[in-house]
């Protein structure tokens, strides 16, 4: 699904991406034209602004799949839709963000990343009832508009001059909404009125510009830098690792390095503890082998840069050691495991991993700890 991060593939591509500048990205001014776009879907075809021309009503929004800002607005954006709709309101969702921009920490409340590929994912999962478009490869729609964050709502008249620019409303917090800036300015052009307040300001996560990438790429560095250990695990530590009184979700991944499928999935098992290890969480690699292959297996872990926390087998008794962590594990690798804070297995995989499965036992059970500031109420 996700393209490792670390890959020199992707670090290529984002090499090759042009440079852009903060300036470059004025927000359109009221009273402006809407520019005209013609961008890839979800649903696999294009869509331009003209495809728009009988709506009393254009709204553009600018929202994406990482950003929690996003996601907390992402079902009242599409009630909008559904009631607006009917009445020839045409909604319209542009991602703004260059994907190699985004920085692996930045997805530690997200399954998914602001890719095309993974855009069709969430806008099925999450039944979106509007075109949902692409920009993030070039940004060219984008730096014509200027969203400023994700969430940025763009609402243009019949005539396709822009009347409103900025929230959806005042607070991600549904509960705590006072002014539903959006709704207003919809209601407000339909009735042939001004909208009382044409413009606000806009919360949420930045957009990710190209000129970010640069940013991105010197992380990547430091990362690929961070001090590799490995360390001996028997039985009993094994027993310990299952049980989980760490307080957090610990994710436990049984390999080794003769093992393809094992090799195939390791990269991305090492971008999920990059994008989760800030919050309450924890990754565990099990090198599933003997003792004397320790020399191999740390080069194997330097090379692919594994900062986790990285133990081997202290006993050659393999069995000894399959049942100490789980009796229910049938010895087949790869193996893993995602604990819960209470010592819960939340998820088994025999085989290679599913890692968007992974990702959507991940972020649940770490909300369950430490919700979101943006919808968890004070304290």
């Amino acid at each position: 699904m996700r393209t490792p991060m670390l890959s020199a593939l992707w670090l290529a591509a984002a090499l090759l991406a042009p440079a852009a500048r903060a300036a470059d990205h004025p927000t359109l001014a009221l009273g402006s034209p809407a520019p005209d776009f013609r961008l890839p879907g979800v649903d696999g075809k294009e869509h331009a602004l003209a495809d728009f021309a009988a709506a009393k009503v254009l709204v553009v929004a600018f929202t994406c799949n990482h950003c929690p800002t996003a996601q907390a607005y992402e079902e009242r954006l599409m009630r909008l839709v559904a009631e607006y709709g009917p009445r020839g309101v045409a909604f319209v969702g542009i991602n703004p963000n260059h994907a190699p921009a985004v920085r692996l920490d930045e997805l530690g409340f997200s399954d998914l990343g602001d890719t095309l590929k993974e855009m069709k994912v969430r806008a099925e999962h999450k039944g979106y009832n509007f075109p949902y478009l692409d920009d993030g490869p070039t940004e060219a729609v984008s730096e014509k508009y200027g969203p400023v964050a994700t969430p940025h709502i763009f609402v243009f008249d019949a005539a396709r001059k822009l009347r409103f620019q900025g929230r959806i409303d005042d607070s991600e917090r549904e509960s705590d909404v006072k002014h539903s800036d959006t709704r207003a300015a919809i209601d407000a052009l339909l009735a042939g009125q001004e909208p009382a307040v044409a413009k606000t300001k806009v919360f949420g996560c930045s957009v990710k510009w190209k000129e970010k990438v640069a940013g991105n790429l010197e992380w990547l560095a430091k990362v690929a830098k961070e001090p590799v250990a490995l360390a001996p695990a028997d039985a009993a530590a094994l027993a310990e690792l299952r049980a989980n009184k760490s307080g957090k979700v610990r994710v436990v991944n049984f390999w080794a390095t003769w093992c393809g499928p094992c090799v195939a999935e390791f990269d991305e098992l090492i971008d999920t503890n990059l994008s989760f290890r800030n919050r309450d969480f924890e990754m565990v690699t099990v090198a599933a082998e003997h003792p004397d292959q320790t020399a191999k297996v740390k080069a194997f872990l330097e090379k692919h840069h594994a900062s986790t926390r990285n133990l081997i087998y202290a006993d050659a008794d393999k069995y000894k050691m399959l049942e100490a962590f789980d009796p229910e594990w049938n010895g087949a690798l790869p193996y893993t495991v995602v604990i819960g804070a209470d010592g819960k297995i939340l998820y088994r995989e025999s085989g290679s991993l599913d890692f968007l499965k992974l990702r959507r036992v991940v972020v649940p059970a770490l909300n369950a700890i430490t919700p979101w500031p943006g919808l968890s109420g004070p304290g």
